[in-house]
C-alpha cells in the first residue's frame, strides 16, 4: 500500500484526468452521470456507446499508465461497491447489498478470545449497512434474515442481534447518554490485553474513575505461526556496529564491520592474544604507549594492561538507525 501522500497525489491526477476527459468527450457518448470512489466509476450514458467512451478515456492519461475497463448493465442490475442498483419495470430504481459469488459470509467468530463490544460490532455493522442500503423494506427483511443465517454460521446467538438492534432503534437515548459521558473530562486512557473475564473487570474498574480503555489481542496466530524469516545468528551478522567492553573499566569499543561480525571479532582476539603473555614493566607500558596498533582494543590493552570482556561483544544497530551512542563518553573507538 502507498503511503498518504501518494495517495493523495494520485486522487488529485485521477481527479485532472477525469474534469478534461469528460469536457472533451464526444457529444453521442457524453456521461450524463459520473460518480468515482477510488478506482470504481459509476456512469449513465446514452445505450450503445460503452466501448466508444471506453476508447475515449483510454486515449487521456499522456503517460498511458491509467487503463479503462467497464462493465455493463445485465438484466436491469448493475453493481457498484457494495451496492446492487436494480431497474425496475416501472423505470424506477431500487437498491440492495451487492456481494460477490466468492463471498464467503465468514466474520469474526463468537469464540473467539475479543472483548464483546467488538463482536457486537460486527452485527452493527451489517444492520447499519442493510438500513444504509437497502430501500425497500421487504428487501430488509431478506438482508436481515440473510444476516441473522451468516451470523449464527459464525456462532452468534439471537440474542447478540436482538440486543444491537434494541441499541439502534434507540439512537436517541444513546446520544444523550454519551453526550453525559462526555460532559465529565476523561482522565486518558490505557491499553490492556485481552484476557476472557479479566480485561472485562479491569474495564469497569478504569470506567468508575473516568478512564478509557482499549483491548487488545496478547496471543494472535501471527505471532504463533508466522515467521517469515529464519533469525540470522549475531556471529553471522554483516553491516553492522558493535561493541566490545572491557573487564576492568567502564570504557566499549564500538565498532562497524561490512563482513560478518563474528570475523571482526575474531580478528581483535587474535590482534590483542599477541599482548597476553607479554610482562608490563614500567620500561614496557612507556615503550607502548608511542605505539600504533591495528586495533584500538590492542592499544587498549598493551597501554593499561586491561582485560577485554570477549563474552560481553554483542551487535548494535546500523549506523544512523538510532541514537544509541548518542552523549556516551566512556569509550574509544579507531
Amino acid at each position: 500500500m502507498g503511503s498518504p501522500v501518494s495517495a493523495i497525489i494520485a486522487n488529485i491526477f485521477m481527479e485532472w484526468l477525469e474534469q478534461r476527459a469528460i469536457a472533451n468527450a464526444p457529444i453521442a457518448c457524453r456521461p450524463k452521470l459520473w460518480k468515482r470512489y477510488v478506482d470504481d466509476i459509476l456512469e449513465i450514458i446514452p445505450k450503445g456507446t460503452t466501448q466508444e467512451l471506453t476508447d475515449h478515456l483510454n486515449k487521456a492519461d499522456p503517460t498511458n499508465n491509467i487503463k479503462f475497463t467497464y462493465e455493463e448493465e445485465a438484466e436491469g442490475k448493475i453493481p457498484f461497491l457494495d451496492t446492487l442498483i436494480n431497474r425496475k419495470d416501472d423505470g424506477s430504481v431500487k437498491t440492495t447489498v451487492y456481494r460477490k459469488k466468492t463471498h464467503t459470509d465468514q466474520y469474526l467468530n463468537f469464540a473467539s478470545q475479543h472483548p464483546l463490544h467488538q463482536k457486537l460490532g460486527v452485527v452493527r455493522t451489517l444492520l447499519d449497512r442493510k438500513d444504509a442500503i437497502v430501500t425497500e423494506e421487504e428487501d430488509k427483511q431478506q438482508e436481515e434474515e440473510h444476516i441473522k443465517h451468516a451470523l449464527n454460521q459464525c456462532g452468534y446467538p439471537n440474542w447478540t442481534i436482538e440486543k444491537v438492534k434494541h441499541q439502534i432503534s434507540d439512537k436517541t437515548k444513546a446520544k444523550k447518554i454519551t453526550k453525559d459521558k462526555n460532559a465529565e473530562k476523561s482522565k486518558g486512557m490505557v491499553v490492556i490485553p485481552y484476557v476472557q473475564g479479566v480485561s472485562e473487570r479491569l474495564q469497569r474498574v478504569f470506567k468508575k474513575h473516568n478512564i478509557q480503555t482499549a483491548m487488545r489481542p496478547h496471543n494472535t496466530l501471527k505471532q504463533n505461526l508466522v515467521h517469515p524469516k529464519d533469525k540470522i545468528e549475531a556471529t553471522k551478522t554483516c553491516d553492522c556496529v558493535y561493541e566490545i567492553p572491557c573487564k576492568n573499566c567502564k570504557k566499549s569499543y564500538i565498532g562497524e564491520t561490512g563482513r560478518p561480525f563474528g570475523v571482526r571479532l575474531k580478528e581483535h582476539l587474535k590482534e590483542s592474544e599477541k599482548l597476553t603473555g607479554r610482562k608490563f614493566t614500567r620500561a614496557v607500558r612507556k615503550e607502548s604507549v608511542d605505539e600504533i596498533n591495528k586495533s584500538a582494543i590492542t592499544d587498549h590493552v598493551s597501554q593499561e594492561n586491561h582485560v577485554i570482556d570477549w563474552d560481553g561483544a554483542k551487535k548494535r544497530r546500523r549506523v544512523g538507525a538510532s541514537n544509541d551512542w548518542a552523549g556516551k563518553v566512556n569509550f574509544w573507538c579507531r
